[in-house]
């Protein structure tokens, strides 16, 4: 009886939250045979499990962490990714230390509301339902505090280092004059499923660390809902001008194998990983406006639904015979019009990118996947566009180049680091 209460309360406590409640009951095994694997025995909990430098991480520990990442859904054994962020974060908290970085009260309690408001969460509703699924506010409170810690770290050590010069920007935005950028990119898109936001996004975050071609492509046919999952989520070249102004700073920000940070578009997370970057000698314009038709098709993604769109792509040759193919129907049916490319939904903007005139996509879908969205470009309007913010791209480039710092500094204290595991 006090399972079935303890399940009954979490549950509902998870649908006034709109977080996932299967995961918290995951996490507790509760009903479902499941337990997360022991360390050690009861009595011996708190014994040393492992030492970085001397210092102690717990089984307490390691059983707190490994929970609170099951209540996230992170992809991997949770149990092995929580001694790896534990021995990173003792690294990471003695570095600062070092360094006399300290985070404020008000700085860790800033950072906590800010993490748990990616699950649309106040700190206090977050750390109920972490309570519910057995997971102390010190495991939170401490999670948060490295990540604090870690960033004060690298900005105080490495920010002086970092120097967006003008050219590092003008180059970055160098689609304009006399040449031209091309990019080959890779991507995923995360499903949004209802009642599972928080999954999506934890999972998303996690993949946006990716740094490897090899490992995003594995990713993409695992997690994409995009057809290009069956190419291992690679996308052909795109002429940078083509790609959605708020994009184009993300994509001129990273190095060959990096990631954007995760993108929410309708119904999705976006993530999209560079590839390759070229520069040509063909001078192409920017865009004022983009126009475009877009057919809504009953069925998503279905066998049925996927026919009915290659009969119509069969018949038509120009966006105006959408209308022959929408003659008699409700009227939402058929969207056309023509949008500043800032105006146009991230996932739509994307396929048009793609698209020459009178071309036409499937790849998209609305109302949780249950309307396939048959989308033809009809023209682009030329003009001097939209600049992307200068200061949006040297943000972009600073930060991913204290990245790289982080990451290179953290593999050196690694190496430098007396680890012992029992």
């Amino acid at each position: 009886m006090a399972k079935t209460g303890m399940m009954a309360r979490l549950s509902e406590l998870a649908k006034r939250l709109s977080f996932p409640a299967a995961s918290v009951m995951l996490v507790l095994g509760l009903g479902l045979g499941l337990a997360l694997p022991q360390t050690a025995s009861a009595q011996n909990l708190f014994a040393p499990a492992i030492r970085v430098n001397g210092e102690i991480i717990t089984g307490f520990e390691l059983n707190q962490r490994a929970r609170m990442l099951q209540v996230f859904r992170a992809p991997g054994d949770p149990m092995q990714i929580a001694r790896e962020q534990l021995i990173e974060e003792r690294l990471k908290l003695s570095a600062a230390r070092i360094n006399g970085v300290i985070p404020t009260k008000e700085e860790i309690e800033t950072g906590m509301e800010e993490f748990a408001g990616r699950a649309n969460l106040s700190t206090e509703d977050f750390l109920k339902v972490l309570k519910g699924a057995g997971v102390e506010r010190e495991t939170y409170r401490d999670f948060i505090i490295s990540g604090v810690a870690w960033r004060q770290l690298v900005r105080a050590k490495f920010g002086p280092r970092v120097r967006v010069s003008d050219a590092d920007v003008s180059r970055a935005l160098n689609n304009s004059g006399d040449a031209n950028v091309r990019v080959l990119t890779s991507e995923i898109y995360i499903p949004l499923r209802p009642g599972k936001e928080a999954e999506a996004q934890a999972l998303a975050e996690r993949l946006s660390k990716i740094t490897t071609i090899s490992a995003f492509a594995q990713a993409a046919r695992k997690y994409s809902a995009a057809p290009s999952r069956g190419r291992s989520g690679k996308v052909n070249w795109l002429e940078l001008n083509k790609i959605p102004p708020a994009l184009r700073g993300q994509i001129l920000g990273l190095a060959p194998g990096q990631v954007t940070q995760p993108i929410p578009v309708p119904g999705a997370i976006a993530l999209f990983q560079l590839r390759a970057l070229e520069e040509g000698k063909r001078v192409t314009p920017d865009y004022a406006a983009i126009e475009y038709a877009a057919y809504y098709i009953a069925g998503g993604r279905t066998p049925e639904a996927l026919g009915v769109a290659k009969k119509i792509e069969n018949r038509i040759d120009t966006c105006d015979d959408l209308y022959g193919v929408a003659k008699g129907q409700p009227a939402e049916v058929l969207e056309r019009g023509s949008k500043k490319p800032n105006e146009i939904p991230r996932d739509i903007a994307m396929e048009l990118a793609k698209l020459d005139k009178n071309e036409v996509s499937t790849a998209l879908t609305r109302a949780n996947g249950q309307t396939l969205v048959f989308l033809m470009l009809c023209d682009r309007v030329i003009d001097l566009g939209e600049d992307v913010s200068r200061d949006d791209v040297a943000l972009s480039i600073q930060s991913r180049r204290l990245a790289s710092y982080a990451e290179s500094y953290l593999a050196q204290l690694r190496s430098e680091a007396r680890i012992v595991e029992k």
